[in-house]
């Protein structure tokens, strides 16, 4: 996912995808530490898929008040 889509949401997606994504990144860490994780690629792409919804929330944040 990248960030150009991820502006397109809403800030209720963007909150929803967020907790979604750290879901799964748990999920993933657990699996991990159990060996049961072939892609661990997969971790990476998660955590900068969390970073980017966060970085999106809160340039949206930021804006809103600015444009009000």
């Amino acid at each position: 996912m990248t960030a150009k889509e991820i502006r397109e949401f809403s800030p209720a997606e963007i909150t929803t995808k967020l907790t979604e994504t750290r879901e799964q990144l748990l999920q993933l860490r657990l699996r991990k530490q159990t060996g049961q994780v072939e892609k661990t690629h997969e971790l990476r792409t998660l955590r900068k898929t969390v970073a980017r919804l966060e970085t999106v929330a809160r340039q949206k944040s930021l804006a809103a008040p600015a444009a009000a």
